[in-house]
């Protein structure tokens, strides 16, 4: 749902302790928020780190895939606002909005803006890929990803240099994400890292009838479990797959 502002973005809303707040965002779209963050980051701590910490990268490698297949999977049985039904829209919206903006005029919505749906899908899309592609790695020096045995010589080169070249795809992407969101705080004033952090946003932003009810915590903790333990089993049953237990 949308609320459209007809206030100039510099006329919006100001903070006020007296604020009351509504729930939003549920907590296990919250934890893979950062958790991801916390998984792209270690990833490429590790990789500079050198090959001694190979292992650290593979690790951080999987959870990269376990978190970004948890996300696609509680976009279409997750909490309200994280399903994609709720935030997708069509190229009418976009440009609806971009243009919204472009006049100084604020689109409200209660969860991603068009442009931020957008920005998941692609984040989503590039790093379930980057690290899909290190799992057919292979250095040629001292280390490989564990189904590198998988395929040809020149396959496993050519994903490799897929999964290098995707970083700075994926760096540029999130540079301009950072850019979005603290425009939104900084101009829009809308406390969208707070309520990342909290679920929660002032009532201003969230008619009443958008307040979250429930995060269905217990459907994604054995959601995640059951995740989790198909990669697991997954990537230990795969014939010729070479797997580095340690990563575990």
């Amino acid at each position: 749902m949308t609320t459209i502002e007809n206030d100039r973005l510099s006329s919006a809303t100001s903070y006020s302790e007296t604020r009351t707040y509504r729930k939003v965002w549920d907590w296990p779209t919250r934890f893979f928020h950062w958790s991801l963050v916390a998984a792209f980051a270690g990833a490429y701590a590790s990789n500079k780190l050198g090959a001694a910490y190979f292992s650290l990268h593979l690790f951080f490698g999987y959870a990269v895939i376990v978190l970004v297949t948890f996300r696609i999977v509680w976009g279409f049985v997750g909490a309200r606002h994280a399903r994609f039904a709720s935030f997708l829209k069509g190229p009418r919206s976009v440009l609806h909005y971009v243009s919204a903006v472009g006049r100084g005029r604020h689109t409200r919505y209660v969860g991603h803006n068009p442009l931020g749906a957008l920005m998941v899908i692609a984040l989503l899309a590039a790093l379930g890929a980057q690290a899909a592609f290190g799992l057919f790695g292979d250095d040629e020096i001292f280390n490989a990803g564990p189904l590198a045995p998988l395929v040809s010589k020149d396959a496993s080169l050519l994903l490799t240099s897929l999964h290098r070249k995707l970083f700075y795809l994926i760096l540029a992407a999130v540079f301009v994400h950072v850019a979005a969101v603290l425009a939104h705080v900084v101009v829009a004033r809308e406390p969208i890292i707070r309520a990342m952090v909290t679920g929660s946003k002032p009532s201003e932003f969230v008619p009443a009838e958008e307040t979250l009810r429930s995060s269905r915590g217990a459907v994604a903790f054995l959601l995640f479990v059951a995740i989790v333990a198909a990669f697991a089993f997954g990537l230990r049953f795969v014939p010729g797959a070479q797997v580095d237990i340690a990563a575990f």
